[in-house]
């Protein structure tokens, strides 16, 4: 029974910019998780006595801003090393050739796969099967040549593994680097490929599997769910049974919170609690990061809006009740709707109904929209990247989209001075 690990982009120390601006963020635990992920990798290797370790792709992150990255991946080569366990790799996009400055001398039992052209390491690793472990590291960030075409043929008698970083058929939020399709992977007749460059684990092809191990560590909240590696056990029939190894230390999840049921507001901090409940069962314990998602049309929509803060620290009161370490709150989208004009006959008289005819006013008169987009603009420049970029940005470059984002804030506010 031949036994390896097949494993992918690490992004060791990762520097995961922007998180100090998050208030309460758990810092330090998620700089250090792609550490101690890599040590939870090594020690999962030691513990199941495998045979080799593979690793597609993306090592690290670009270049280092000191040597102490390069030090510590290192440092745990040599203690597989010192358990007899040999390591092959390739460089991806994230650690191509021509982005690492620095380079630090790999231990004996590391090869890495040359870029210049495929290459082959041949391992020894049980006295009745021997190992080819086939392909190419990036030379360039971006790589668009299809470089599994130059794989090298099969070679009799051996266990033959493609090493592959790329998008395959394309990958959403993905480049496309080192593009090709399964056809491409499945002529070439290996008995598995470990794919690397797509954080979303997935067995693509069965016979022979192509599998996507995915990330060892999720760096954020588009990174959702257990992240870690795949054990691969190989019969003497060269069949593969795979079974995926959790090595994470902080996950990532997104919490859907359906507004259109609830009659006040706090119906959603306990709608909260109970998918908070669920999140944290099934993750175990493992520490987590969550985005709260806030949707449907509802009655409480300008409640809501009117005093977003509130709400999120009542967000952030409910995860105290859970066991073992709350987890934190990345942030909350709000994309209820108002789900109809209940009193509009009484608001037509008072502040709300003059809030409404000057705020249908401006979306009319082009002249005055055009006002309000320069006086955004000049905010626009003053305010911090996340709040401008991305899909979390403020609408300010669409005066009549933002001007619905403040109009429930607007009426909330009326609303609790008691003008309606």
């Amino acid at each position: 029974m031949l036994r390896f690990i097949h494993a992918a982009d690490i992004h060791l120390d990762s520097p995961l910019k922007g998180l100090e601006r998050y208030e309460g963020a758990p810092v330090e635990t998620i700089r250090g998780a792609t550490r101690k992920a890599l040590d939870n990798l090594v020690d999962l290797a030691v513990e199941r006595r495998v045979a080799f370790v593979l690793i597609a792709g993306d090592l690290y992150d670009g270049d280092w801003k000191d040597h102490n990255t390069g030090l510590f991946f290192v440092s745990r080569m040599h203690r597989l090393r010192d358990h007899g366990i040999p390591v092959v790799l390739i460089s991806g996009n994230h650690d191509a050739a021509n982005r690492m400055t620095r380079a630090l001398r790999l231990p004996d039992n590391v090869e890495l796969l040359p870029h210049e052209t495929p290459g082959t390491a041949r391992l020894p690793v049980l006295a009745d099967l021997g190992v080819a472990v086939h392909g190419q590291s990036f030379a360039r960030q971006a790589e668009v040549a299809n470089l599994a075409e130059g794989y090298a043929r099969r070679e009799a008698s051996l266990f033959n593994v493609g090493l592959l970083h790329t998008s395959l058929d394309g990958a959403e939020g993905h480049e496309p680097y080192a593009p090709c399709v399964l056809d491409d992977l499945r002529r070439k007749e290996y008995d598995y490929w470990a794919l690397g460059h797509v954080h979303a684990r997935q067995v693509r092809w069965n016979e022979p599997p192509i599998v996507f191990a995915g990330n060892l560590q999720g760096r954020h909240i588009r990174e959702t769910g257990a992240k870690g590696c795949y054990v691969v056990e190989v019969d003497a029939q060269h069949r593969c049974e795979l079974e995926f190894a959790p090595l994470d230390v902080f996950r990532w999840e997104i919490c859907r919170l359906d507004a259109a049921a609830a009659v006040r507001p706090d119906c959603l901090v306990d709608q909260f609690s109970t998918e908070l409940t669920r999140l944290t069962n099934l993750h175990e314990g493992v520490p987590l990061g969550v985005r709260i998602e806030v949707a449907g049309a509802t009655d409480v929509h300008d409640l809501l809006r009117a005093d977003t803060p509130r709400w999120l620290n009542e967000f952030r009161n409910a995860t105290l009740a859970q066991p073992g370490q709350p987890p934190w709150i990345e942030k909350v989208r709000w994309n209820t709707t108002s789900r109809g004009a209940s009193g509009a006959a009484a608001e037509l008289a008072g502040p709300l109904g003059t809030l409404a005819s000057y705020l249908e006013e401006l979306r009319s008169d082009p002249a005055q929209l055009a006002e309000l987009a320069g006086a955004l603009a000049d905010l626009r420049k003053k305010l911090p990247d996340e709040l401008v970029h991305g899909s979390d940005a403020l609408a300010l470059s669409d005066p009549a989209r933002w001007l619905d984002e403040v109009e429930p804030l607007l009426r909330g506010r009326l609303s609790e001075g008691g003008g309606a």
